[in-house]
């Protein structure tokens, strides 16, 4: 059922605009209405509207932010491996006391040349032009520092892939309320049409003499029943859809036409191994706890590199003199090793300390890995679990429905009150129920078992 509700079209007036970031492709295609404003709004599936959410979402696009200053940390350590190249061009001038030399200067008498009191001499001018090279030869311990950097780029990746799954699940379980709210309203809609009948019906019998007013009393009662369902069940996908516009980051107008809630039974549950294999190959969390692992890992051998010697070139050269007409070629170069022998035990105490952080992190992930397993294992009773409930319930319905006909020919001859029909239609009523839930319950099984899985943006 594709509810045809001209309130769900979008408003052009009341269009909102909100940048979609850089790395929406990565996430599969989206449906036209979501690129283009203005466009005819198509039925939007599970799949879009998490790929959606997933992209669009303001964790997504902080988490994408994030990766993109990482990277620019990972620029920033990788600058201590490179030679640097300075350039100075100055003049200056100054004057001197004499008295704050340190040393007198005589003549050829011996008499001082300068006032033994002081004296001012000067100005000096000065012009200096000047190039410096540095260059780090061998810096082992620069060199792990910027591997923990470049790592922690794909650290701020997983995480944003996780903010990415949080948008999507909520979009999921939004879009699955909303659908089951629409179902609600078409089962309810069924009901009130039923009522409707069978109150038409007591009253024609009624007028006919061969009905009796409690029959036309008990079906204006399960008429006002299914009138009050059918209110209730627009009110819930009112909130329903309340709900799934702040999922999208859409004004309510904006939102398009959903395809029913149906459960896809003829695609085959993956087994517990190959559910398994994926959580632990794919999920974003296991990934940024390892690449946490690494970060910490090659910060700690950072701090060990401190003790190795480290090489340095340094080249000072340029051209100085006391006016730009006498400047005299100069230079200084260098060839250094420097190594920290003792610090205090502070380098010690750094070491241990980051040991037990590589520690803590390697725990944390054993025990994501074992949660992650826990929830696939988990998803996967509840998938087969809903298979058979909604197999069970489809049975019932099928059941119901005939209860149903059985009851209103039987009515309409004659030979029994309307009571039987409305116990049967009460009957179709909660069978009708049932299947909504134990579709509703079998796609939210599917949807955790993809997002326990790590696979949760590619559901169709």
């Amino acid at each position: 059922m594709v509810v045809d509700d001209r309130t769900l079209r979008p408003t052009p007036s009341r269009t909102r605009d909100r940048p979609v970031i850089p790395r929406l492709a990565v996430l599969g295609a989206l449906p036209t209405f979501l690129l283009a404003q203005g466009s005819a709004p198509p039925s939007l599936s599970l799949g879009e509207a998490i790929r959606y959410a997933a992209a669009r979402a303001v964790q997504s696009q902080v988490g994408a932010l994030r990766v993109q200053q990482a990277a620019a940390r990972s620029t920033q350590r990788r600058a201590d491996l490179l030679p640097s190249l300075s350039l100075s061009l100055g003049e200056n001038a100054r004057t001197f006391n004499t008295a704050t030399l340190g040393f007198s200067f005589r003549d050829a008498n011996g008499r001082p040349a300068f006032d033994p009191n002081g004296q001012v001499i000067g100005p000096v001018r000065v012009v200096d032009a000047r190039g410096t090279l540095r260059a780090p030869l061998l810096d082992w311990s620069a060199l792990e520092r910027w591997r923990a950097a470049r790592a922690s780029a794909d650290v701020a990746d997983a995480e944003a892939a996780q903010a990415r799954d949080g948008a999507g699940g909520r979009a999921a379980l939004a879009w699955l309320r909303t659908t089951r709210a629409m179902a609600l309203i078409d089962a309810r809609a069924s009901d009130s049409t039923l009522a409707a009948e069978l109150l038409d019906i007591a009253r024609q019998q009624l007028q006919a003499g061969v009905g009796v007013a409690l029959d036309v009393t008990r079906a204006n009662s399960q008429y006002a029943l299914a009138r009050a369902q059918l209110l209730g069940a627009r009110n819930e996908l009112a909130r329903a859809r309340l709900d799934l516009a702040s999922a999208l980051g859409l004004a309510r107008e904006q939102l398009p036409l959903l395809l029913p809630l149906s459960a896809s039974t003829s695609a085959p549950l993956p087994t517990e191994a190959e559910a398994v294999q994926d959580a632990l190959a794919r999920r974003a969390d296991i990934r940024a706890l390892d690449t946490q692992t690494f970060v910490a890992r090659r910060q700690l051998a950072a701090i060990r590199g401190e003790r190795i010697p480290a090489l340095t070139a340094y080249r000072d050269q340029g051209a100085i003199g006391g006016a730009t007409a006498h400047l005299l070629n100069t230079y200084t170069w260098s060839l250094g090793v420097s190594v920290g022998l003792f610090d205090g035990f502070r380098r010690e105490g750094r070491v241990q300390e980051q040991q037990l952080a590589v520690q803590e992190l390697t725990l944390r992930a054993q025990d994501q890995r074992d949660l992650a397993t826990t929830e696939v294992r988990s998803a996967l009773l509840d998938a087969a679990s809903a298979t058979e409930q909604l197999a069970a319930a489809t049975e019932r319905l099928g059941f119901a429905t005939q209860e149903l006909e059985q009851a209103r020919e039987r009515f309409r001859a004659g030979v029994a009150s309307n009571a039987d029909v409305i116990t049967a239609s009460l009957s179709l009523n909660a069978a009708r129920t049932l299947v909504i839930d134990a579709r509703m319950a079998h796609e939210t099984a599917r949807v955790a078992l993809a997002r326990a899985s790590g696979r949760l943006t590619e559901l169709p």
